[in-house]
């Protein structure tokens, strides 16, 4: 049965501190279980931050990275030495530290393919599903940030995407224009999704995803298929927690 927490911290670093343990911890108990697990990260701020506690903490050494996959939940369509891809800025905070092996971290294409974002969209898809073998594409845990418009990955309010795994953007409210992004459905299909808010910028957002039952924001659309966990700070929850 899906299940949802909300749990409040102090600020953007104590969300941080959070998440990173929550999210260790998961890996050990998806790994004494299973052969492999696929993690899908997040940009931002806050995602970043996670990492960065995630790299320093004590138990990291106990994930066995060889049977680990690496994802993200959406890029930004640039130049593949861009610091502004969520995949550079992740290997910065965390994957340079960690064992991964080079084939088991799954990038979304960049400009410097060659290709179209609409064509990216589809050769990524056909990896992911070839990763999966024959299986329905699916991550263990994803991790996801919320925008103060509630979008979450690159799935914006009001865009409309055709019913694949994996969705381009060519109009992004946010720069830059292009973008790659995981579907609902995929997003949806992960066991365990952990939310990473903050900031009072965030709060009319939280504060609807959370207390309107038909909320129409994309934030408000991610279930998960077990648990579902809101690590969000005293501004982002302002709103919420007056209520």
């Amino acid at each position: 049965m899906h299940s949802v927490e909300i749990r409040k911290a102090v600020n953007a670093h104590d969300v941080a501190q959070q998440a990173a343990l929550e999210v260790l911890q998961y890996l050990r108990d998806f790994l004494a279980t299973q052969d492999s697990v696929h993690l899908a990260l997040t940009g931002g701020s806050v995602g970043i931050k996670a990492l960065e506690a995630m790299a320093v903490e004590p138990g990291l050494m106990d994930i066995d990275f060889a049977r680990l996959h690496i994802w993200w939940g959406d890029e930004r369509y640039l130049a593949s030495d861009s610091v502004d891809r969520n995949a550079n800025q992740a290997k910065d905070a965390l994957l340079r530290k960690i064992a991964v092996p080079s084939q088991n971290i799954h990038e979304f294409p960049a400009t410097d393919s060659g290709l179209t974002v609409a064509q990216s969209a589809e050769a990524f898809e056909a990896e992911l599903i070839g990763i999966f073998n024959g299986k329905q594409p699916a991550m263990d845990l994803t991790i996801l940030g919320m925008g103060p418009d509630g979008h979450i990955a690159s799935l914006f309010p009001g865009h409309v995407h055709l019913n694949n795994e994996i969705v381009f953007v060519e109009n992004s409210p946010k720069p830059p224009s292009e973008r790659l992004s995981f579907n609902y459905s995929l997003l949806n299909r992960s066991k365990k999704v952990v939310f990473v808010v903050s900031g009072i910028d965030k709060a009319e957002a939280i504060e609807q995803i959370h207390t309107q039952e038909n909320c129409e924001l994309p934030a408000a659309k991610i279930t998960s298929i077990d648990s579902t966990t809101w690590f969000i700070d005293e501004a982002a929850g302002s709103a919420f927690w007056s209520c």
